[in-house]
């Protein structure tokens, strides 16, 4: 992995965090709306995470390849995480 481990452990500690608090919340039986923003502060947290370990995997595998000339399974790569995220 190419990504800045350290800062891609905090966020991933990060959401573990809010994840351990989402089910204190539905425990305590707190409030929907509560449980649901706290629910999207954490998709946004993972969604970050992906981001950054996506844009450094496409600035140095991929790039790599593409210089080695071995671009063909890179390419197919990135096309299936395009189709997942959309």
């Amino acid at each position: 992995m190419k990504s800045d481990r350290e800062n891609v452990k905090r966020l991933l500690k990060t959401a573990r965090g809010q994840l351990d608090g989402l089910l204190k919340m539905v425990d305590e039986d707190r409030y929907c709306v509560d449980i649901s923003n706290q629910l999207m502060a954490t998709q946004a947290i993972l969604r970050k995470v992906n981001r950054q370990v996506l844009r450094d995997h496409l600035d140095g595998c991929v790039r790599e390849a593409f210089a080695a000339g071995d671009s063909g399974g890179k390419v197919d790569e990135i096309i299936d995480i395009i189709d997942k995220l959309s």
